[in-house]
């Protein structure tokens, strides 16, 4: 599949800022299953930016503005080809043995509820395999998707008694329980294919988590599927705050907004010529399916 991504991050200052500095986390890397054929970060300010890997192999871009700034734009665009691989990730850069990946964050700690349900699931689970697809299909039939009760910096405790979150709360919960019953887990952050909605108002997180014989293995709790074909990787880090797209601060400036718009489309049909009348097309993204 061929995916065609702009992925733009708005910012406004009532009062100017008098300087900003932001380390990026939006370019996506080639691996198995995934083929950069182009990609480019771009600022709507006249500034340098530094391209860079983090300690997990990330590629960063980072960039100092000085000001006066009364607004700023991030623009990350570019198509990549991507197969399905039923959630199977290899060829990509790894800094590090898995059980770097066992250790707890702030965001991804257990609690007694947590390790209490992560207990429950791996109990009816007949490998660690089947274990964290029962754990991935668990968190989407307990927890509701809602933009309102959560933010970046909520814990996979306080999401799970709410029992409401979105993406990178549901990814928080399924690390926080493989890593209780010790399997390596991890956050991904990038990009979902939405074939019935062209605007999206963020990125989209998952988990990967270690599966002896096939490596890591990629779950996404908010769909309960094994990513596919429609799916962009990042970056990965310990939870959200180590994969996030932008992060940084500024000096000064006050009445700061954020507007941020992502747009995932099917390259193909982009390309596609006009269909004559009396003719059907029709485009879907499959439902991911148990890695083999």
């Amino acid at each position: 599949m061929r995916l065609r991504i702009t992925h733009e991050t708005a910012y406004r200052y009532a009062t100017p800022a008098s300087s900003v500095i932001q380390i990026l986390r939006m370019a996506p890397r080639s691996h198995d299953g995934q083929f950069v054929i182009d990609w480019r970060v771009e600022l709507d300010r006249d500034a340098g930016l530094k391209q860079s890997k983090d300690a997990f192999g990330n590629t960063l871009h980072s960039f100092a503005l000085t000001g006066p700034l009364d607004s700023l734009t991030v623009v990350a665009t570019g198509e990549v080809e991507t197969d399905d691989t039923a959630g199977v990730v290899r060829g990509q850069v790894e800094r590090f043995p898995p059980t770097v990946f066992l250790r707890d964050t702030r965001l991804t700690e257990a609690d007694d509820a947590i390790r209490a349900f992560a207990a429950e699931v791996a109990a009816g689970g007949r490998d660690r395999l089947d274990t964290l697809h029962l754990l991935n299909s668990a968190i989407r039939e307990r927890m509701t998707y809602d933009t309102r009760p959560t933010d970046t910096t909520t814990p996979a405790t306080e999401a799970f008694a709410a029992a409401h979150g979105v993406c990178q709360d549901y990814a928080h919960i399924f690390i926080a329980a493989a890593r209780h019953l010790e399997i390596p887990a991890r956050y991904v952050g990038g990009y979902l294919y939405r074939p019935d909605t062209l605007l999206q108002e963020a990125g989209h997180g998952w988990a990967e988590a270690m599966v002896d014989d096939l490596g890591w293995v990629a779950f996404d709790p908010a769909n309960a599927v094994s990513p596919t074909e429609g799916y962009v990787r990042v970056a990965i880090g310990l939870d959200y705050l180590g994969a996030a797209p932008v992060r940084g601060s500024r000096h000064g400036g006050t009445g700061e907004t954020l507007a941020v718009s992502v747009r995932v489309e099917d390259a193909s049909i982009l390309a596609a010529p006009v269909n004559p009348v009396g003719s059907q097309s029709q485009s879907s993204l499959q439902p991911g399916r148990k890695p083999i």
